[in-house]
């Protein structure tokens, strides 16, 4: 499994504008690159590939600017970009309902603003300073102390107003003591980030704490909006700084959430875990304008990300299911749960009476986050409570992480 190790290079760094350079030259070839596809897909839908403008540039300034294996990987990075985009306009095609627009070409990078990410594969880099633990691209200066062993590549990404180095390296599975039998299954919400449940009797389900990143968005959403009623249109350094500090102390609460959630997988032994995502539920979602901004704010894929690359680290299997009706679906009734049809209704035995309550077809109440979570998990594995439900603990136990 390949994993990331991240430097964080802040404009006071001292590699700072090397780094900023580098990327600004990466832009110019990306740029030109993009012009000689763009201009024979317009002029004659000729579809050209890595090899068709990396030939002819291999003699300009602008790939000379650079390592000939690092310019060679700006220019994979662009036929990668064209390849999904032919790949999207051909299911556009054949199935425009599944888009929210017709996709549009690959764009240039803005010419003087503009970055462009700068991948130095392992043959880029330093054998001997490698040997001292050491991160140093060739024919550069840079150098950066590393932990990491059996490292891939190092990525050099641009962001709002710093750089982040990523060492990507390889790591060996240790699978750990678990059965795949015992399954635990996540429905992602909003005030309540993540409610685990298990199929394994006597274990009470968590609630996962939500709410500090609702108060990091509301805080970041107050304050941008007071900066750009003073700017108006456009952006400053206050607003850049203001996004990136929201940036990291989400990308930290997700860490913190994903990794106290495996380590009580781990725990009791946990060997599937499934997770429910639902494909454009961030531009359907429909629950009040505050708690739609509130919602779409959370970077839910970002969560399961980390959930599956900890997850597997250790052996455990995720599966990502869709989770049409689980809501309304009744546990505790073991209905049905069907999958999504348009155009098609359907019943079930109890219903949601009250924000965060659910009630079954005989009166017993349940938490709604709940329910939801425990149907996401019969839906993947039909066969998750195949010595029935008794025993299985419906009270939750909240958890609060530090921020």
């Amino acid at each position: 499994m390949q994993l990331v190790e991240k430097h964080v290079i802040k404009q006071g760094h001292r590699f700072y504008q090397e780094i900023d350079q580098l990327c600004f030259l990466s832009k110019n070839l990306y740029n030109v690159g993009n012009y000689l596809m763009r201009q024979a897909f317009i002029n004659s839908n000729e579809s050209l590939s890595y090899y068709d403008i990396q030939k002819p540039l291999q003699s300009s300034v602008d790939y000379k600017a650079l390592p000939s294996k690092v310019s060679q990987q700006v220019l994979m990075v662009l036929d990668r970009n064209w390849k999904s985009f032919k790949e999207a306009l051909k299911s556009w095609f054949e199935n425009p309902s599944r888009f929210l627009g017709k996709p549009k070409l690959p764009k240039y990078k803005h010419k003087t603003h503009g970055r462009n990410i700068v991948i130095y594969t392992k043959q880029a880099l330093s054998k001997p300073a490698l040997e001292r633990g050491v991160i140093k691209p060739s024919k550069t200066n840079i150098e950066l102390l590393t932990k990491s062993v059996n490292i891939a590549q190092v990525r050099i990404v641009p962001k709002l107003d710093h750089y982040v180095i990523e060492v990507v390296y390889n790591k060996e599975v240790e699978p750990a003591s678990i059965d795949v039998n015992k399954i635990a299954a996540i429905d992602l919400g909003l005030s309540n980030l993540a409610t685990v449940t298990f199929n394994q009797a006597g274990i009470a389900p968590l609630l996962i704490n939500g709410s500090p990143l609702k108060a990091m968005n509301q805080f970041f959403n107050k304050q941008k909006a007071n900066w750009q009623s003073i700017i108006g249109t456009g952006t400053t350094k206050r607003i850049q700084k203001l996004c990136t500090k929201r940036h990291h102390k989400v990308d930290d609460y997700m860490h913190k959430a994903s990794r106290f959630i495996i380590n009580k997988l781990l725990g009791i032994g946990i060997g599937t875990l499934v997770i429910g995502k639902n494909e454009n539920w961030k531009q359907e979602i429909n629950i009040g304008s505050r708690n739609n901004q509130n919602f779409v704010q959370i970077p839910h894929s970002l969560f399961i990300n980390k959930l599956t690359y900890k997850a597997e680290l250790i052996g455990i299997k995720v599966l990502v299911t869709e989770e049409s009706y689980t809501s309304k679906a009744s546990f505790l009734d073991l209905d049905n749960i069907p999958t999504y049809q348009e155009g098609v209704k359907h019943t079930f035995s109890g219903k949601r009476i009250i924000r965060g309550l659910y009630k079954s077809a005989d009166g017993r109440m349940i938490n709604a986050d709940v329910n939801g979570s425990y149907n996401i998990m019969r839906k993947a594995v039909p066969n998750a409570f195949a010595n029935g439900i008794e025993g299985i603990v419906v009270c939750p136990v909240k958890v609060k992480l530090p921020n």
